[in-house]
């Protein structure tokens, strides 16, 4: 019942706001074709492509499983670490459980993101691009080898529910059909987060007196994170602190990519538990990270 309320008056608020609504949404494809599309498909494309091809058919040592998985997933950038985890579950090379762990730790913005996007068109300045990388990369790397702790204290007690991979007769065909659909699920969950992030701020801060731009960019955040730092930028890139609020919200994720995540992990019926206290860390240590590194 509490959902049927929540979806009919957000249906109202989408009829009352076209417009606002229609603004948000033709926000949110800009900014996928413009920030996310050109930097997330080609390598969604290539690390597909690397995990369709047929290997040998034996197991993997384990850490050799684990680095490939936060290679290819932590520099692919959202939702790409829980593609590939997920792609290697199928693929016999991890366990359910390694699985769940490496789907917290394995997940990070790309790099063409943040040093193409973040650092040369919103920070104007490539190194502080570059610096913010290392900080999300540090927390991560950190998270990484608390699971990698964790997986090595229960290793031999997982048992290997995995499921049996066919092989692939066209793996550069069944990447490109793969990465689709995850293309598609990412431009879905963007566009509509970003439309309905901007019809909430309009109507909160025309019911209440709170600051626009303060408002937009704590709703647009906790929606669809690219909208969150573009509205971010808008708003205070002025200030000194600008940059820890960048790292923050990019911590944050927002529904958005929580949502693209949650879709690929519960096909392969992946505990996503590990994963949202990975997201916790995450907000805590980047901008802490980050303020170190300016310091």
């Amino acid at each position: 019942m509490i959902n049927v309320i929540i979806i009919w008056g957000l249906i109202l608020l989408f009829i009352f706001q076209p417009g606002t609504a229609h603004d948000g949404a033709e926000a949110g494809a800009y900014l996928f074709v413009n920030a996310l599309l050109p930097y997330l498909l080609p390598y969604i494309i290539l690390t597909q492509w690397l995990l369709k091809i047929p290997s040998s058919g034996n197991r993997p040592k384990s850490w050799k499983s684990y680095l490939k998985a936060y290679v290819l997933g932590s520099f692919g950038g959202f939702p790409v670490g829980a593609v590939t985890v997920t792609e290697m579950y199928k693929n016999r090379e991890l366990s359910k459980k390694e699985s769940s762990l490496l789907l917290a730790a394995c997940h990070a913005p790309g790099p063409m993101f943040i040093i193409g996007f973040v650092g040369t068109e919103l920070f104007d300045n490539v190194q502080s691009g570059w610096k913010l990388l290392a900080a999300i990369h540090i927390a991560n790397l950190l998270f990484f080898l608390l699971t990698l702790f964790l997986l090595r204290a229960e290793e031999g007690q997982d048992e290997r529910e995995i499921q049996k991979k066919t092989k692939s007769s066209g793996p550069l065909l069944d990447a490109i059909k793969d990465s689709s659909s995850v293309i598609i699920l990412v431009a879905t969950t963007v566009i509509f987060f970003s439309s309905l992030g901007n019809v909430i701020t309009t109507t909160a801060s025309s019911a209440l007196t709170v600051d626009i731009g303060i408002a937009k960019t704590i709703v647009l955040s906790l929606f669809e994170m690219t909208s969150g730092v573009q509205s971010a930028t808008d708003h205070f890139y002025s200030m000194s602190f600008y940059p820890f609020i960048i790292a923050a919200i990019i911590s944050v994720n927002g529904l958005s990519i929580h949502m693209q995540v949650y879709v690929i992990a519960k096909a392969a019926n992946l505990s996503l538990k590990p994963y949202l206290l990975s997201r916790l860390w995450s907000v805590m240590a980047v901008p802490l990270i980050l303020f170190l590194i300016y310091s």
